[in-house]
C-alpha cells in the first residue's frame, strides 16, 4: 500500500466575468480566467487550470496583520490564510489584484494593478520581495470578502503530492484582464466553462478532474451575479476522491451530495 503524504493547504480562484456575444449584441456566456501550466512544473504540468497555489508562511504573517486586509470578520485564521493565499497567487500568476486602498477603501483599478504588477510581480515570483511588504508599502488592503467559497477538494490518499484546496469564486475587477507570468504558466485565456470542458473532451486541453467538475457546475450559471449568488447559497461538502483501478482504467468515487452530478466517474485508461 502506498504511503500517504500529508496534504498541503492550497487555494485557487475562479475569476469570472460576463462575456460578450460574438456579434456584439448583448451578453454572452460567463467566462473564467484560466492558464496553461508550464510543462516543467511538477504538479499538473501542461494542464489548463485556475490561478492558485499553496498557502505559505508569508500568508500566515499577513493573517496576523489585520490592517492589511478587510472582510476577515467571522473567519478563522486558517480561513483567512486560504483567502490571502488565493489573492496572492492570483496576483503572482495573472497580475489581477483583489485589493483596495487602505485610506479610501476604493478598489484597486486596472491601471494601478498594472503598475503594481510591473513593479513587483517578477520580484515576488522570485521571492525577492514579500507580498506583505508590497501591501504595506502601497497602503493596500486585500479584499477577502470578494471571495465566495465554491468547493473544497483534498487529493486522494496514496498520491505522492497531496493538497487540501479551497476553490473560491470572485468577480474580476473591471478592466483587469490578466496575463500569464511566462514562468509557471505559458498561456492564459478568458474562456466559457462550456468551451473549456469541450476542449478537455476533444483533447485541445488537459484538464485535471476537479477542474472539469467545477467547470461543468459553473457552466450552469448564465451570469457572474447568478454564479456568485448560487455559491453563497451552497452547502460545501468536502471531496476527497477514492480511486480504484478497473479492467479498462481508473474510477473515481466522490460524495454525491457534493453537487457534481454523480458519484462514480470514469477517468480514462491507465497510462
Amino acid at each position: 500500500m502506498a504511503e500517504t503524504s500529508a496534504s498541503r493547504p492550497a487555494s485557487t480562484i475562479l475569476l469570472l466575468r460576463d462575456g460578450a456575444r460574438a456579434d456584439g449584441k448583448g451578453r454572452g456566456e460567463i467566462e473564467v480566467f484560466m492558464m496553461v501550466r508550464h510543462h516543467q512544473i511538477e504538479f499538473s504540468s501542461g494542464a489548463l487550470v485556475f490561478p492558485g497555489g499553496s498557502v505559505d508562511a508569508g500568508d500566515k504573517e499577513i493573517v496576523a496583520r489585520t490592517d492589511l486586509y478587510s472582510g476577515g470578520e467571522g473567519l478563522s485564521e486558517a480561513d483567512r490564510g486560504f483567502r490571502i493565499a488565493a489573492i496572492r497567487e492570483t496576483f503572482e500568476e495573472s497580475g489581477i489584484l483583489l485589493a483596495s486602498s487602505r485610506g479610501t477603501g476604493a478598489p484597486v483599478d486596472a491601471k494601478r494593478a498594472g503598475e503594481l504588477a510591473d513593479q513587483h510581480r517578477v520580484a515576488l515570483n522570485e521571492h525577492k520581495v514579500s507580498f506583505l511588504s508590497i501591501l504595506a508599502d502601497n497602503n493596500l488592503q486585500l479584499a477577502l470578502d470578494t471571495l465566495v467559497p465554491y468547493a473544497h477538494w483534498i487529493t486522494p490518499e496514496g498520491m505522492p503530492k497531496r493538497f487540501d484546496t479551497w476553490f473560491f469564486l470572485a468577480a474580476a475587477p473591471p478592466d483587469q484582464l490578466g496575463a500569464h507570468d511566462g514562468r509557471e504558466s505559458t498561456d492564459s485565456i478568458w474562456i466559457s466553462p462550456r468551451e473549456a470542458v469541450d476542449g478537455g473532451e476533444s483533447g485541445r486541453f488537459k484538464l485535471p478532474f476537479p477542474t472539469t467538475r467545477n467547470l461543468i457546475r459553473l457552466a450552469k450559471q448564465a451570469t457572474v451575479q447568478a454564479a456568485m449568488e448560487h455559491a453563497r447559497g451552497m452547502s460545501i461538502v468536502t471531496v476527497m476522491p477514492v480511486m480504484t483501478k478497473t479492467e479498462t482504467g481508473r474510477q473515481l468515487r466522490i460524495p454525491r451530495e457534493a453537487g457534481y452530478d454523480g458519484e462514480v466517474f470514469e477517468v480514462g485508461a491507465l497510462g
